[in-house]
C-alpha cells in the first residue's frame, strides 16, 4: 500500500470487511449474530453514503460511460438499502431473517465485485495517485458524517446532502443509546 491512501485500496478493503461481516453474521447465533449484523449495517450504510457523495459523482464525470456504470451500481445499492431496512426490523434468529439475509449477501457480494471491476479499477486508469489520495480523504470525511443505517431513497449526493445530516444525527443518537444500554 502506498504512503498516501488510495481510494481504490480503501474501498476494496471495506469490501473485504463487508465480506467478513457477512460471514460472521452467518456463522454466529443469538446476541453475537445481532451485534455482527448491526456492525454490518453500519459499515454498509457509511460505505454506500460515501460512494454516493464522492465516488459515483467522480466516476460519472471521468469514466467513459460513467453514467451507465454508476446508474447500474446505484440501482443495486438502492435495492440493498431497502432489504437492509426491512431486515433491521426482524429478529436475527427468525427463519425469514436467514432467508432474506442469504439473498442479500449474494446480491451485495455480486454488487461489490461489479463495482470493483466496472468502477473502482477504472478510476485508476483516469486518475493519478494524488487524485486517488484526495478521493480517499474525501471518502473518509463523508463517512465521518454519514448516517449509520440505510435510508432508501437517498441514492445521490444531493439527496444525501439534504437528508444525510439529520439522518446521521438520529442514527448516531440511536447508536449511543443502544451502546449505553448494552445493546451494541
Amino acid at each position: 500500500m502506498s504512503e498516501q491512501p488510495d481510494v481504490v485500496e480503501l474501498l476494496k478493503q471495506q469490501h473485504r470487511q463487508i465480506r467478513e461481516l457477512f460471514d460472521e453474521v452467518g456463522d454466529s447465533k443469538d446476541a453475537d449474530r445481532t451485534d455482527a449484523f448491526h456492525r454490518l449495517v453500519r459499515l454498509l450504510a457509511v460505505h454506500e453514503t460515501a460512494e454516493e457523495e464522492v465516488v459515483h459523482p467522480y466516476a460519472r464525470r471521468h469514466l467513459a460511460g460513467g453514467d451507465q456504470v454508476v446508474d447500474a451500481r446505484v440501482e443495486e445499492e438502492e435495492r440493498a438499502k431497502q432489504v437492509l431496512s426491512e431486515l433491521s426490523s426482524l429478529d436475527t434468529g427468525a427463519p425469514e431473517f436467514h432467508d432474506r439475509f442469504t439473498a442479500l449477501r449474494q446480491d451485495v457480494l455480486t454488487h461489490a465485485d461489479a463495482e470493483e471491476r466496472t468502477e473502482f479499477d477504472r478510476l485508476r486508469d483516469v486518475t493519478d495517485q494524488r487524485g486517488l489520495a484526495t478521493l480517499a480523504r474525501a471518502v473518509k470525511a463523508a463517512e465521518a458524517l454519514a448516517p449509520t443505517r440505510p435510508h432508501p431513497g437517498t441514492d445521490s449526493a444531493a439527496k444525501n446532502l439534504a437528508a444525510g445530516p439529520v439522518a446521521a444525527v438520529v442514527d448516531r443518537t440511536r447508536d449511543a443509546v443502544r451502546k449505553a444500554m448494552g445493546n451494541s
